[in-house]
């Protein structure tokens, strides 16, 4: 059973912190794999969510739970640059994405539709299945299966406040400044 995976936050000083199960995928994993591009005429999160992953694993959408993670290898997310890849994964309920690095637009798109992302070195010790907490602040990803810890760089601040807000249009709204994004 995947534990909850929370966000906390919403102002600076909070922290986000999740704890799910684990589902891992390859290098290059591209964006009409993430979501595939049959599914592009809406932007409901929901309906994306359902069709999260389906040319990689038909069932993914059926097998997680909300709040559990994504751990890939390199360049996550390459392909085109629409959000509808970061929209789908948190439509379907992924707490976090951690991966050994990310493509550079997906990265940027993730921070802007408040997908919470984490870049470790070497994800060889992290096992499908294994039960993780990933606290955002910090940068430390805990297997709760194996005892192990990791080590990810922490985004820096201003980004994870963006993150907690839900994105960057909700992050400028907050800030009174939607008057400067029109």
């Amino acid at each position: 059973m995947a534990k909850l995976g929370h966000l906390r936050g919403g102002q600076a000083g909070v922290y986000m912190k999740f704890k799910g199960k684990v589902w891992k995928f390859k290098d290059d994993v591209n964006t009409d794999e993430i979501i595939p591009a049959r599914y592009l005429s809406t932007t409901d999160p929901k309906e994306l969510g359902d069709h999260c992953m389906e040319d990689i694993d038909p069932q993914f959408s059926k097998k997680i739970s909300r709040g559990d993670i994504i751990v890939a290898g390199k360049n996550f997310g390459c392909g085109s640059s629409r959000e509808h890849a970061q929209i789908s994964i948190k439509g379907a309920g992924i707490s976090c994405v951690i991966a050994e690095s990310f493509a550079r637009i997906f990265l940027r798109n993730a921070i802007n539709m408040g997908l919470p992302i984490l870049e470790i070195k070497d994800i060889r010790g992290i096992k499908e299945g294994d039960y993780l907490e990933v606290d955002l602040n910090t940068g430390s990803i805990l297997s709760l299966t194996e005892h192990k810890g990791y080590k990810a760089k922490p985004l820096p601040k201003f980004i994870q406040e963006i993150i907690r807000s839900g994105g960057l249009l909700k992050w400028i709204r907050k800030r009174g400044m939607a008057r400067c994004a029109r």
